[in-house]
């Protein structure tokens, strides 16, 4: 997910560089002012507080700002990113918004500063003025507003800096060259961003095959717990017999066997674009665990697939599959292979739906050809930010 904090003081042109970035990245526009207005016309429960609040003559305080800063955001889920203006204003909400991040499984992408120094300010605001006919656009009261901006604002800045998140432009500039460098800044940190792609499907749906050539096509690390897992049992080793009896009975591997071979993947990947995951995670815990592990390495699920075939459909490729040497344990007899769809129903699906909430899912038929389905997931990833 891409989300972008754009800074500058009143007259630098956040507005107009705003439009851009929400069309071309697709973006979410978050304006704290506009937001509570539209609680306020929607007479929703925070709306109504904040309505009070301003009636005497009160400011809106920081728990209510974040509280309809994170509606706004749940109830856009499936949003490819935001783009935030106006908010962190404070050091205080600069901690809020990053605790917000974290409980959304995401982060802030990069901030951008739009210098530009106080006389430009001041006479844009002045010019503005007399075409707008705007009351507070006079002297007085704009270079109160410019000092207030720049007490509150510096400290964020710097808070950002600190993380080498913040990126400063010169919005002196002609309107087309800043946003070229703004644009810049944005491919930059997207390139530096992980693609973690988590690829779902019940047994015999095609996800190992179509998510080894998405991995081959993109540059991306495939993991995928089953041929880790098949390494052990070929080695013979005692965790490898393990495995196999599992297997032959038609359970799961648990936890403790599987996450060490999944953490031990990511961190001995080197220097990747990102990862394909398939067949992990099976079960909602693993889905806490695989947040983890990412977050461990600043970075999150950025696309979820889930390829989907009838079941009826899954028992005839399972069983044809079971007579070719890419016959699995659990491909053996049809009572298996039906608790392994069953397994899948139980313990996966609960997963996906999380992450229908959280991240948005995309469906792919996948009961055509592995050259349709293989096109059909390819322009699913096309749509996510940063890529090529």
């Amino acid at each position: 997910m891409l989300n972008i904090a754009l800074f500058g003081p009143p007259g630098a042109g956040k507005g107009t560089q705003s439009e851009r970035l929400i069309q071309d990245y697709n973006l979410h526009y978050i304006s704290t002012g506009e937001i509570l207005r539209k609680e306020m016309a929607d007479k929703s429960p925070l709306g109504e507080e904040a309505r009070s609040i301003i009636a005497e003559g009160g400011l809106v305080s920081d728990e209510i700002i974040v509280q309809i800063i994170e509606k706004f955001i749940t109830d856009n889920r499936q949003a490819k990113g935001f783009l935030f203006d106006g908010f962190p204003r404070t050091y205080i909400q600069a901690y809020i918004l990053e605790g917000l991040m974290i409980k959304l499984h995401s982060s802030l992408t990069c901030l951008i500063n739009l210098q530009v120094p106080e006389e430009v300010s001041v006479e844009r605001l002045l010019n503005r003025g007399k075409s707008s006919g705007r009351s507070d656009d006079n002297e007085v009261v704009i270079r109160n507003r410019l000092s207030e901006y720049n007490e509150k604002t510096l400290p964020v800045l710097q808070f950002y800096k600190e993380k080498g998140l913040c990126h400063d432009v010169d919005a002196t500039a002609p309107i087309d060259e800043v946003y070229y460098s703004i644009k810049e800044i944005v491919e930059q940190e997207l390139r530096k961003t992980l693609l973690n792609v988590v690829i779902f499907g019940y047994p015999g749906s095609g996800r190992g095959s179509q998510g080894r050539a998405l991995a081959e096509k993109y540059g991306l690390e495939f993991v995928a717990t089953g041929p880790m897992l098949e390494e052990e049992v070929a080695a013979n080793t005692e965790l490898g017999k393990k495995i196999q009896s599992l297997y032959e009975s038609g359970q799961l591997v648990p936890d403790e066997i599987v996450v060490p071979l999944i953490e031990r993947r990511i961190e001995n990947a080197g220097d990747v674009k990102g990862f394909i995951f398939k067949g992990f995670p099976r079960t909602l815990v693993q889905s806490y665990i695989l947040d983890g592990l990412l977050e461990k390495h600043g970075s999150s699920i950025s696309k979820v697939i889930e390829i989907e075939v009838p079941t009826l459909e899954l028992i005839r490729r399972l069983d044809a599959r079971s007579k070719t040497d890419r016959c699995m344990p659990y491909d053996s007899s049809t009572q298996k292979i039906v608790k392994r769809l069953e397994e899948h129903e139980i313990k996966t699906v609960p997963v996906i739906s999380k992450y229908k909430q959280l991240h948005g899912v995309t469906r792919i038929d996948g009961k055509a050809s592995f050259e349709e389905v293989s096109a059909r997931i390819s322009e699913a990833m096309e749509e996510s930010p940063g890529m090529s």
